[in-house]
């Protein structure tokens, strides 16, 4: 472009979507590196798990991240549901009187969806 070489560039960011060769892997890892650490810093400085007071930090300062332009993004591959499942067993684990639960009896407790459904639910709205 007048006489200068553009750079080819494989991932652009927009609005906080990360948009690689129209592939969800990188916004997955992305919102799961974002919400690993605040729920680390809950996990640190939390030192009353009680179920609610859990659950609600979850759903304000956790899961939006997960959830950050779902629609756009919703995660195709098996491997990125995985990843994102994965965090929603961690957070549940985390409350000491359900620790040793089946994960899907911790999500009833809770009145919890899998990511998946969760997905599905947003949109159909």
């Amino acid at each position: 472009m007048n006489g200068r070489e553009l750079k080819k560039c494989t991932e652009e960011k927009d609005l906080g979507v990360i948009f690689n060769d129209m592939k969800s892997s990188r916004q997955c890892l992305e919102a799961y590196n974002r919400a690993s650490r605040i729920l680390g810093m809950i996990k640190r400085t939390i030192s009353y798990k009680n179920r609610d007071i859990m659950l609600n930090l979850y759903k304000t300062l956790v899961r939006p991240h997960l959830e950050f332009c779902t629609p756009v993004w919703s995660p195709h591959y098996r491997k990125d549901r995985i990843l994102l499942e994965k965090f929603q067993r961690r957070f549940t684990c985390m409350i000491p009187e359900l620790k040793d639960m089946q994960y899907e009896c911790r999500l009833r407790k809770l009145v919890l969806w899998t990511p998946e459904e969760r997905n599905v639910e947003i949109e159909q709205i």
